[in-house]
């Protein structure tokens, strides 16, 4: 007899993660596919170098067609939100009114998400940050906003107790967290719903699917052999990468003309003060706060208070040898501020080669080059108001926040994914994850992701 599940759900992220385990709950015979190694708080990487390697695609990172952007994209159970910083915030009326035009939803709006960004809301642990949480990065960047009248503000993270007063930088964060403090999928649902029975399957790559009738067929890799599994519903939640790299090396795109297209992202342009006195950006809470909404939002960018590891500092600064050391002695004396900008989806397409190897093309525009120039502008005049007595900029940047390839919408000339979450005339196969995006929101997607998922949830228990 062939064992068939109710759902087979691909990715373990945000969206993965969440719809998997609450669809256990509700008694669905559900198995999880992930493609890296489960981890938890007792075996993440102790270091950098080992993090990389161990938790990311690509063993750190993967580039576009001409070696131009890096993107940051987790391998391991949970997806990425065991390397994020769980910073979660809603999607704003600017981001819906867009999405709205350009998929021709009715329920695109803040008001119909309200119950799903709720629901999600509590089932996680929150705190919004207050001055007395502040590193001396972000004193430096608040002193400065204040003198020169620009907008600031406290981010609000997912996150229980960091024992920050105790000594722990949460710097060390970006290699999973190690008090599961962090709200992380696999803290929040996947490792309660497997100690209650749900069947989770690591290190399993999904090769291609196949919509049938009354099921879908799943072929994977697992321990070097190539296998089939079969489910009812197939739920893609592998990321905007993922989710379409799958969909392509499936042949979807001979009926789905816009598979692949409308790649987007936050491209992260990072910048460092350096000072005469001792700042320690990389010590205690890692994030805070960034840039309010006047005047960064209308001209599409942010900029955030962040720091980076020795090894990753080393490789933004393009310093080896002599360099990298003259730049560690001086490691402890930087501030760091990036510019992360809300790009334009028409700069990016993904499509496979004949291996079915992902290909990411994906160039700037000209508004994305313009908004990333006044975000630079803007960031040396904060650095000069600190007081810094150098600017560095890194001649790198790198892609977070990857969304786009399998847009949602109501028309299947310009979509991929229809207003049930459902591939066009693909009804077993859904979708909710951030490559539904149409556009980039120029705000941190990981909650919105969540939101999405449990709208679908909810569709589903009530089917």
């Amino acid at each position: 007899m062939i064992d068939i599940h109710d759902y087979i759900v691909v990715g373990s992220g945000a969206s993965g993660g969440l719809l998997a385990s609450d669809l256990h709950r509700l008694g669905a015979d559900v198995l999880l596919i992930e493609a890296g190694k489960a981890y938890d708080k007792k075996t993440f990487p102790n270091n950098e170098m080992r993090g990389s390697a161990a938790l990311y695609w690509g063993g750190g990172f993967e580039f576009d067609s001409e070696a131009k952007t890096a993107y940051l994209r987790s391998r391991c159970l949970g997806g990425t939100t065991i390397v994020n910083q769980a910073l979660l915030d809603r999607f704003d009326e600017d981001v819906f009114n867009d999405w709205k035009n350009r998929t021709g939803i009715s329920w695109m709006e803040q008001s119909e998400l309200d119950k799903s960004y709720e629901a999600v809301e509590n089932r996680l642990k929150l705190k919004t940050f207050e001055d007395k949480d502040m590193n001396n990065n972000a004193r430096l960047f608040k002193m400065a906003c204040e003198k020169l009248g620009y907008d600031w503000k406290y981010l609000r993270r997912g996150q229980d107790d960091c024992a920050l007063e105790r000594g722990n930088d949460c710097i060390a964060c970006l290699n999973g967290c190690h008090r599961d403090s962090k709200q992380s999928t696999l803290v929040t649902s996947i490792q309660k719903a497997m100690q209650d029975g749900m069947k989770a399957q690591t290190e399993t790559e999904v090769l291609s699917v196949e919509h049938h009738a009354d099921h879908c067929d799943v072929h994977v890799l697992t321990a070097g052999k190539k296998a089939v599994l079969k489910c009812r519903k197939l739920i893609m939640a592998a990321g905007s990468f993922g989710t379409t790299q799958v969909l392509l090396r499936s042949g979807f795109d001979k009926k789905l003309t816009a598979l692949g297209k409308g790649f987007c992202q936050h491209p992260q342009f990072m910048f460092f003060g350096v000072f005469d006195e001792i700042v320690d950006g990389y010590k205690g809470a890692f994030q805070t706060l960034a840039s309010g909404k006047h005047p960064f939002r209308k001209n599409g960018y942010k900029l955030e208070v962040v720091y980076a590891p020795p090894i990753s500092a080393g490789m933004l600064l393009r310093s080896y040898g002599a360099e990298f050391q003259k730049q560690m002695k001086r490691y402890r004396y930087m501030s760091s501020i990036e510019v992360a900008v809300r790009d334009e989806p028409d700069g990016g397409r993904l499509r496979i080669n004949r291996k079915g190897r992902l290909i990411v093309e994906k160039y700037l525009t000209a508004q994305d080059k313009s908004r990333k120039a006044a975000g630079a502008e803007t960031l040396k005049k904060i650095f000069t108001a600190q007081g810094a007595k150098e600017i560095l900029e890194s001649p790198f940047f790198f892609g977070l926040h990857l969304m786009g390839g399998c847009a949602i919408g109501s028309s299947g000339a310009n979509s991929v994914v229809n207003p049930e979450f459902q591939v066009h005339d693909m009804p077993n196969i859904y979708i909710a994850d951030s490559s539904i995006f149409p556009s980039a929101p120029g705000i941190n997607p990981s909650l919105s992701v969540m939101a999405f998922s449990h709208r679908l949830l909810t569709q589903l228990s009530n089917a």
